[in-house]
């Protein structure tokens, strides 16, 4: 493919919509729709820009016995969904600032240690090219509901046995699911 043009259609609160137009090796048009974090790509190198816009948070407790899973509401699919802790980094945070911040919001727990800061990665590559850095620790104190009107989360802790009975009845984000499906079967 050969990147040719892209297209602001629409600017949301939170979102940008875009069209990119590309070529094939045969030379057929292809115009491709898009989501972005970012209001201003111009450019294919844009497109591939170096900001991470969240942070996905992978808590145990202490004892690394449990896993800290969030069920929300998500309005995209009009159901509850299971997936971790989440949210996007605010203008001059660190991920580890916004990591704290965000467990803090959706869930009352403290972040109480990081033992690994994953390389970054897309969350949706078919259709946007948001980044987000996932930060596995432990998390610890009084689980509290959201203390946002605009998200329904109910947070909870879970063992391997009980995720693994979650997996076959519940929805899962794609990265929560992987992640927990191979958790649960280590021994």
């Amino acid at each position: 493919m050969k990147f040719s043009s892209i297209k602001k259609i629409h600017q949301g609160a939170y979102i940008t919509r875009y069209n990119i137009h590309y070529k094939t090796e045969n030379g057929t048009e292809k115009c491709y729709e898009m989501i972005s974090r970012n209001a201003e790509i111009e450019s294919a190198d844009e497109l591939k820009k170096n900001k991470v816009d969240a942070v996905v948070l992978i808590m145990h407790d202490a004892k690394q016995e449990k896993i800290l899973l969030n069920c929300e509401f998500r309005m995209a699919v009009n159901q509850w969904v299971y997936n971790f802790p989440a949210g996007l980094i605010d203008e001059g945070e660190s991920a580890q600032v916004a990591a704290a911040r965000e467990l803090k919001e959706e869930t009352g727990l403290d972040l109480e240690s990081v033992s690994e800061v994953w390389k970054e990665s897309y969350s949706a590559v078919g259709f946007s090219n948001e980044k987000v850095v996932v930060l596995i620790g432990t998390a610890a104190g009084t689980m509290k509901p959201s203390d946002s009107e605009f998200e329904e989360i109910k947070a909870g802790w879970f063992t391997k046995e009980e995720v693994r009975a979650l997996l076959n009845t519940e929805m899962f984000a794609a990265r929560t699911q992987a992640y927990c499906m191979l958790w649960s079967k280590d021994r």
